[in-house]
């Protein structure tokens, strides 16, 4: 049946809802007046993140904006909408950029740039993804990766990746502002990297105003 996927998702959202009724009674209700998260987790739309489950955190606890290949460009009113909302509003105090291991977006930055250079008079190809992913081709680009193996050089775009839109981040409007404040919240900007493989967090970078 073709719809019998999304009714497992139904029933299991029933079987979810009532086992939280079960040990929390007003937990829904309670939610249903506000929310008030400490953190942002900016990360990857790979369905193997989920950020509440390998964080094992609850519903309020992360306000979230996902993307392929975990990009925060300047220029992204959705991005820059949801850390202003965040930092502005909602209050957070922990800004998380999260990449991880064996991203397909890497990787197809990584085949755009071999490609290229074996056959450099051919024209790129343009598509959505390839201009939304152009700022990490070009990083790609800029890399030496000839003393990597294929597995490393993902897992060093991966990494640059991350540390390049952990800066971006700190850049950002939202970010200056609240560090250049002094009676703003204090905002500390991280960057991990999930490990597919192990179900670990590694952080690269953690970033705050300086006194």
């Amino acid at each position: 049946m073709p719809y019998e996927l999304i009714q497992i998702l139904l029933n299991a959202n029933e079987e979810w809802a009532q086992s939280i009724i079960k040990d929390t009674p007003d937990f829904f209700i309670q939610s249903a007046t506000g929310q008030s998260p400490k953190i942002l987790w900016i990360g990857c739309s790979d369905s193997r993140v989920p950020e509440s489950v390998i964080t094992a955190s609850k519903p309020g606890d992360i306000f979230v904006h996902r993307n392929i290949a975990n990009q925060f460009h300047l220029d992204d009113d959705s991005a820059l909408s949801v850390l202003t909302y965040a930092v502005k509003v909602v209050g957070v105090e922990h800004v998380i950029l999260v990449g991880h291991t064996n991203c397909g977006g890497a990787a197809a930055c990584l085949k755009i740039v071999e490609d290229a250079a074996a056959n450099p008079d051919a024209s790129q190809p343009d598509s959505p993804l390839i201009r939304w992913l152009s700022p990490l081709i070009a990083r790609v680009q800029s890399l030496d990766l000839s003393a990597y193996s294929a597995a490393e050089a993902l897992d060093k775009v991966v990494e640059t990746n991350v540390i390049a839109q952990v800066d971006n981040i700190c850049k950002s409007e939202p970010i200056t502002t609240a560090w250049a404040d002094p009676d703003a919240k204090k905002v500390i900007v991280h960057g991990w990297v999930y490990d597919l493989a192990g179900g670990r967090i590694n952080e690269l970078v953690c970033r705050e105003a300086q006194a």
